[in-house]
C-alpha cells in the first residue's frame, strides 16, 4: 500500500517508459515491451469518492470476520502466565463453551470506531508520503516516516475507545478464572443478556469516575511506543517483501497476491519485534498500572524471557490475517476506484 505522488513501475528487465506513467515515475518494459504497469496505485490517481466508502466498508467487513483473534489475544496477554489458558485453541474453545459466539465479539461495537480513525490514518500516511516525495526521499523512507506518522494521528483517536474495549473484553474472563487472577479491576457488574453497551457506558462511566478524562489516556504512551513503531516497520517492511517478491516471482504471477502476501510477512516480522510493547500496553490499560516500567517490572518478574512470546501465536495469526485482508481489500479498492485514464496501466 505504497502512495506518494510518484509512480513505481514493475518492469521485467529494462527500458523506457512513456506517458504520464514516465512522467510521475518512470516506466519499465515487460519481456521487452512496452506494456509497462503501474506498481503503486497513488494517492491523486484515485477517485476519492469511491476510495473512502469502500475502504470504510471493507476495514469494518474484516474486522467482523477477525474480531475474535483480537479478543483471544487480549485475554491471553492480561492473564497470570498461564493460570486460565494455557494458549490460543484453549482460550478460543472456553470462550466459545461459556458464552457461545458473542463472547468472541466482546468490546466489538466500541472497537469498530477505529474504522472513523483509519480514514484519519490514511490521509496522515498519503499527506506526510506526498511532502516527502516532494523533498526527494525513498520510498522506503516515505512508508517508514509516513507509517509512523499515521500512527501517532491514529491512536491519538482511538487509545480512549481502545481502553473501554479491552475492559469489555477481558470481562468474560472471570467465568474461566475463578480467583486465580483480577481481571475486573473497575468493579463492572455484568450479567447474561445484559446489553453490551449499558455494559461499556458502565466502563466508561467508571474510568470517568476514578480517573478523569485522563483515564481514558491509560496507556496512551505504551500505545505510542508499541503502534507506532509496528505501523513504521509494517510499512517500511511491506515495501521491502514486495520489491523482493516482484523481483523473484515469474511476471505471470498475479501483482496483487504477491502484495497480499508482502503485508503478511510484513505483519510477522512486526508483530514479532514489538510483541512485548504490546503486552505492556495491554496490562497498563487492563490492570491499571502506574506506568510503563511497572508494567515492565511485573511482566518481567512473572514471565522472564516468556514475556517475547507470551500471546505471541494469537498475534501472529491475527497479524497475519489482518495484514493479508485488509491489503487484499485495500488494494482491492484502490484499483476500482482508480481514474479511467490509468486503467488500462494496472494490473492485478
Amino acid at each position: 500500500m505504497s502512495n506518494s505522488t510518484g509512480v513505481s513501475v514493475m518492469a521485467n528487465g529494462e527500458g523506457t517508459g512513456t506517458g504520464k506513467a514516465k512522467d510521475r515515475g518512470g516506466a519499465g518494459a515487460i519481456g521487452g515491451k512496452n506494456d509497462a504497469y503501474i506498481r503503486t496505485i497513488e494517492w491523486d490517481m484515485m477517485n476519492k469518492t469511491k476510495f473512502f466508502p469502500l475502504s470504510m466498508l471493507s476495514s469494518f467487513s474484516v474486522r467482523c470476520c477477525l474480531f475474535p483473534l483480537t479478543v483471544i489475544k487480549t485475554q491471553l496477554q492480561v492473564q497470570h502466565k498461564s493460570d486460565i489458558y494455557k494458549g490460543m485453541i484453549d482460550c478460543a474453545m472456553k470462550i466459545y463453551r461459556s458464552e457461545g459466539v458473542p463472547g468472541l465479539y466482546r468490546g466489538f461495537w466500541i472497537s469498530s470506531v477505529q474504522i472513523v480513525s483509519g480514514v484519519f490514518y490514511i490521509s496522515t500516511y498519503e499527506g506526510v508520503r506526498h511532502i516527502l516525495n516532494d523533498l526527494g526521499a525513498g520510498h522506503r523512507v516515505k512508508a517508514l516516516i509516513g507509517g509512523g506518522c499515521a500512527s501517532l494521528v491514529g491512536q491519538t483517536i482511538i487509545v480512549p475507545f481502545d481502553v473501554i474495549s479491552q475492559h469489555a473484553m477481558v470481562l468474560g474472563m472471570s467465568a474461566h478464572a475463578g480467583s486465580k487472577a483480577d481481571i475486573n479491576p473497575l468493579g463492572i457488574k455484568s450479567w447474561p443478556g445484559r446489553s453490551r453497551l449499558h455494559v461499556s457506558m458502565d466502563i466508561g462511566r467508571e474510568i470517568m469516575r476514578r480517573d478523569g478524562l485522563r483515564g481514558f489516556y491509560r496507556g496512551y504512551t505504551a500505545s505510542l511506543m508499541a503502534y507506532v513503531p509496528n505501523s513504521a516497520m509494517w510499512w517500511a517492511f511491506y515495501h521491502l517483501y514486495q520489491d523482493e517478491l516482484c523481483r523473484i516471482c515469474p511476471i505471470w504471477v498475479s501483482h496483487l497476491f504477491i502484495q497480499c502476501v508482502a503485508g503478511s510477512l510484513g505483519g510477522f516480522t512486526t508483530t514479532i519485534l514489538t510483541n512485548p510493547l504490546d503486552i505492556v500496553r495491554a496490562r497498563l490499560q487492563v490492570h491499571r498500572l502506574d506506568s510503563m516500567s511497572v508494567a515492565f517490572r511485573e511482566l518481567w518478574h512473572e514471565e522472564k524471557l516468556n514475556c517475547f512470546f507470551k500471546g505471541l501465536s494469537a498475534r501472529l495469526v491475527q497479524s497475519a490475517a489482518f495484514s493479508f485482508s485488509i491489503i487484499l481489500g485495500y488494494e482491492t479498492i484502490k484499483r476500482i476506484a482508480v481514474d479511467e485514464q490509468y486503467k488500462h496501466l494496472i494490473r492485478w
